[in-house]
């Protein structure tokens, strides 16, 4: 069941201790994966392959209404969390409120932290933490004309914008 995968923020750190000590390299990467489509797949395979174990900060639906505005997310954050922990390359799934991640990254100290290329290194949320921490940050390609806002676009051109 993938609902196991699903944790809170206190289980999460015990778990990444845990992990730590049998020396596993934790990556952590975040997102609001609304519309989950081919670009999320191949960037969540790529992370996992930076490291052991990899860790999904989600956006709650709070969350991404904030930094994406009040008609998102199209997809409720109970039925992105069970997405996302469907998918075998996801170790974990953890919630976060906040407009930005700082504060998950900070408590579970990733080894490695994981975002796309459409961010500049010097504006990665938490890169300072972690490379202060001797972690590494990685910034993986995205794939062209694959996101979740291209979707919604593409679906009301298509399909139309009425109702």
């Amino acid at each position: 069941m993938a609902n196991r995968k699903i944790k809170t923020l206190a289980q999460m750190k015990a778990i990444v201790a845990r992990l730590k000590a049998r020396r596993k390299k934790v990556v952590f990467t975040n997102g609001c994966f609304d519309i989950l489509h081919v670009g999320h797949v191949r960037y969540l395979l790529k992370a996992k392959s930076c490291g052991h174990v990899l860790i999904v900060g989600l956006n709650t639906d709070r969350s991404v209404r904030l930094i994406k505005g009040e008609k998102r997310p199209v997809v409720s954050e109970k039925e992105r969390v069970e997405v996302l922990a469907a998918l075998e390359v996801v170790d974990y799934v953890v919630f976060f409120d906040e407009p930005d991640p700082l504060r998950l990254i900070q408590a579970l100290k990733p080894d490695v932290l994981v975002k796309g290329s459409d961010w500049p290194k010097s504006q990665i949320i938490g890169r300072e933490f972690v490379e202060k921490m001797g972690g590494q940050v990685v910034r993986i390609p995205l794939i062209p004309g694959a996101s979740s806002t291209g979707l919604i676009e593409k679906i009301i051109k298509v399909y139309g914008g009425g109702g």
